[in-house]
């Protein structure tokens, strides 16, 4: 434009027309476009090539397109998780301090050799910042998943116990930390030093040994508690209750037979399932029968109690109607042997769903309900477990009655927390008293409608109890789920009357604790039962300087009677590495770790903050650990492009799925209650089922060979193929996804149907066929439920269905109906925080 007014100016008006002049504009106008046109593409390049710097090998970088970013040029969890299984050909050893373990993603054989397995232990960092400014600036946060009894694979051998005799085991003076290889022998091997608070305390003669030309005893390599990272001890009478061996613990079942129960079909399939299953109490030493004693109840208004000795011809009822003050009207034949019982039992299993066959009843109790259970425990000087089979709100006049609040009104606004909230404190008092007694409880409830799951759960979660949901319970396509989930609850290993204990090297300590437990005082978590699936996470904290030589230390010890009656004490080891440069903080973290820590601090943040104000805070430290990495330790680059350490490169993909979940963004059709129990199941879950629960497993399924998984794909609907079937795992669902133009030949191999029309979408199991591609499916899907602690039913969904809209809740990597970003979207949006943030 200047220059066409430069051009006029030295034109002399007379010699032009106003006709020729215009010609000359439109001629330049023309040429100028066409060079525009011509260089434009060639300086962008010439531009992009200028600005771009090379990046370091360890630092991922987002190149943003002019228009859009390319879905394929962004971290994909599934390259990493394949990265992660090619890299893992060798057995992970415990032995070197400060080692990151493979993926939980990842199938490896852990030897222990010093260190807790990741199996039981698992942290956020694996090198933690020397000092709290270093800690502060990263916003790393410092924190371990500890999961003390999880079931190990059969080529790893479980925990040895030790047993000292009436000594008991050696500890440490001053901090009271048991032997384990960081104690440090001097002196001959008559004294050893702490490592953890460096006291230095005298060896009992009884464990005396001599020391090696290196400074280790002799016998190092004979003790558990020397040489490795988890190990047992029998405790002594020192460490039981009132300084008394306990007694062996006892299951009681107390079944709802309202009305609701009984029609849905509930009280007919639990009854006759407890035939079967009390053949399968838990007991350590499978050629012996368990020791565990059982006791029935039924209730609606009133409770019922059953008399079941073995001298009896018949059970015997009797009826407690007072439920305000709860009392068991009979000790000898409530609790008892399941062998010498078994035909009054048997007896009364028949009877429960004839006598109440015809039942008007609609209201229930709940609170008396578990009063009940806890003092018939009392009353055996016994701890145990409650089996609660629960269908409806109780508002029946009881002690914590329950009134209906549930108001979608609140959803979004200040006063939502509230709905997260017991609605009485009389649930809180009776989950303190179960505690003290030992008295774990497992809720399965049945509901048709808002039961306040935030309420109900309160003693089940206190008590390190579970709660299992089936919502509109039908017998023909609910059973097989429910009864799984019972069968594994039953069986399943689990310590009673548990505290457990978390104690550090100096310079750090436990200051937080996530999960299933209750706690009177700022160190000990109490867990009146522990089992195998539970994980409990903590939080650590500078109170000093850490040294990079020595590094940093973390016991975990749990006290717990076994199934068997024998107090235990389970001892867990984990040495870290410690750093003074950032760069080594990044290069050994674990995402899937801190995302577990993130969704447990948010969800239990969700208490006493508004929804939005716990996003926040959620982003605002993801992009303050980004923008940390950026400004520290990565080389200079352009402002356009997204620098992400290696090991976190998934951070922003993840932590975009916390924060779409159905708690912290719930669609228009998530209820009140599942949002409350989705916060609570999430509590107590360890990495790998965190993991699987927020980025679901996608398998194509058109080819299928023996003994190999198909690769997995990302979670988004532009993988999806017309012509494919896909399996879709998160932990708690299976669906099967089935492709309009699916070929023919996979619908016979599945369905056995000849068209797409044909398939039944009502299906949960798949037909028993008599081809490879069957059997191979089909043991795909059982081994995937075998690896969870929760049966997941098989959805069949077929492309543009109904059912489709609940299978795309899972696709997480695009944007979600309730207004949840894209992935894309999502790290656009991490990319302007971080870079906010460094101008």
């Amino acid at each position: 434009g200047l220059l066409l007014v430069k051009i006029e100016k030295m034109l002399p008006a007379t010699r032009h027309s106003l006709a020729e002049f215009s010609l000359l504009t439109l001629l330049f106008y023309i040429f100028t476009l066409f060079l525009y046109f011509l260089f434009c593409p060639v300086l962008h390049n010439l531009l992009d090539k200028l600005l771009n710097v090379k990046q370091a090998s360890d630092m991922p970088a987002v190149q943003k397109s002019r228009h859009r970013i390319d879905p394929d040029a962004i971290p994909s969890p599934i390259q990493v998780i394949e990265d992660d299984r090619a890299k893992c050909t060798e057995p992970f050893n415990t032995g070197v301090r400060g080692q990151v373990p493979p993926l939980v993603t990842t199938n490896f054989q852990a030897k222990d050799q010093g260190n807790a397995s990741p199996r039981f232990v698992r942290c956020t960092a694996y090198n933690v910042p020397c000092t709290a400014d270093m800690a502060k600036q990263s916003q790393v946060p410092l924190a371990a998943v500890i999961k003390p009894l999880a079931t190990l694979p059969p080529d790893e051998t479980p925990p040895y116990l030790v047993d000292h005799g009436e000594a008991g085991p050696v500890r440490c003076n001053r901090c009271k930390a048991y032997m384990c290889p960081y104690m440090q022998f001097i002196e001959g091997g008559r004294r050893f030093q702490c490592g953890f608070c460096s006291c230095v305390t005298e060896v009992p003669p009884h464990y005396f040994q001599h020391l090696d030309h290196t400074g280790k005893r002799v016998d190092c390599y004979d003790r558990p508690e020397l040489s490795l990272g988890s190990y047992e001890f029998v405790a002594t009478v020192d460490y039981c209750k009132n300084n008394k061996i306990p007694q062996p613990p006892a299951f009681i079942f107390l079944i709802d037979v309202s009305y609701n129960a009984v029609k849905s079909g509930m009280v007919n399939i639990v009854c006759q399932e407890l035939k079967t299953l009390l053949d399968y109490l838990p007991r350590e030493n499978p050629e012996m029968d368990s020791v565990v004693r059982v006791g029935f109840v039924t209730y609606n208004k009133v409770l019922h109690f059953y008399n079941v000795k073995a001298s009896l011809a018949q059970p015997q009822m009797l009826v407690v109607s007072d439920v305000s003050d709860m009392f068991v009207p009979l000790l000898d034949g409530f609790l008892v042997n399941v062998n010498e019982s078994r035909l009054v039992i048997e007896s009364l299993l028949d009877q429960i769903p004839e006598m109440f066959a015809d039942t008007r009843e609609t209201e229930t109790v709940f609170g008396p309900v578990i009063q009940a259970g806890l003092e018939a425990l009392k009353a055996a000087d016994c701890s145990g477990k409650l089996f609660v089979f629960h269908t409806s709100l109780p508002i029946a006049e009881a002690p914590g009655k329950l009134k209906n609040r549930e108001d979608k009104k609140l959803v979004g606004t200040d006063k939502e927390k509230s709905l997260f909230q017991p609605q009485v404190g009389f649930y809180n008092t009776l989950a303190k008293e179960c505690v003290a007694q030992g008295c774990c409880v497992d809720l399965f409830l049945f509901p048709n409608q808002y039961v306040d799951v935030a309420t109900l759960g309160v003693v089940p979660v206190s008590t390190g109890g579970s709660i299992y949901k089936y919502t509109y319970f039908q017998a023909q396509s609910d059973t097989e789920r429910f009864l799984n989930d019972l069968r594994r609850d039953i069986q399943k290993l689990v310590g009673f009357d548990a505290v457990m204990r978390v104690r550090t090297s100096t310079g750090i300590r436990a200051t937080d604790f996530f999960g299933s437990f209750f706690m009177s005082n700022t160190t000990d978590v109490e867990l009146a039962g522990l089992d195998c699936d539970k994980a409990i996470t903590v939080e650590f904290k500078h109170d000093d300087k850490l040294s990079e030589e020595t590094g940093a230390l973390m016991q975990c010890a749990v006290l717990y009677t076994s199934c068997s009656g024998q107090r235990r004490l389970r001892v867990h080891n984990m040495a870290v590495n410690c750093c003074s440069q950032l760069a080594d903080l990044y290069r050994n973290c674990e995402t899937d770790t801190i995302i577990n820590f993130f969704s447990k601090y948010a969800f239990r943040g969700l208490l006493n903050n508004p929804t939005k104000a716990v996003r926040d805070t959620l982003i605002n430290q993801c992009a303050q650990i980004l923008a940390c990495y950026r400004k520290n330790c990565a080389s200079p680059s352009s402002a356009g492009q997204l620098i992400l350490p290696e090991c976190m490169k998934l951070l922003p993909v993840y932590l975009n799925c916390v924060l779409k979940s159905d708690v912290l963004m719930p669609g228009a059709d998530v209820s009140l209650d599942d949002r409350a129990y989705l916060r609570q199941l999430i509590s107590g879950m360890d990495v790998t089922e965190s993991h699987i629960f927020f980025y679901p497993r996608l398998l194509p399924l058109t080819k299928l060979e023996s003994g190999s998984l198909p690769m997995a794909v990302r979670d988004s609907e532009e993988r999806l193929s017309k012509g494919g079937v896909y399996l879709l795992e998160t932990g708690l669902h299976l669906f099967l996804w089935v492709g309009a133009s699916v070929q023919q030949e996979l619908l016979l191999n599945i369905f056995g149907t000849q068209s797409f029309s044909q398939i039944d979408p009502s299906l949960t199991s798949l037909p028993v066929l008599d081809n490879p591609f069957s059997q191979r499916l089909r043991d795909i899907i059982e081994s995937f439920r075998a690896q969870r602690s929760r049966y997941m039913k098989l959805m069949v969904v077929k492309q543009e269905d109904k059912a489709e809209l609940i299978f795309r809740h899972f696709l997480v990597e695009d944007k979600s109906v309730s207004g949840g970003a894209s992935y894309v979207d999502f790290l656009c949006h991490m990319h302007k925080e971080i870079r906010q943030l460094l101008s």
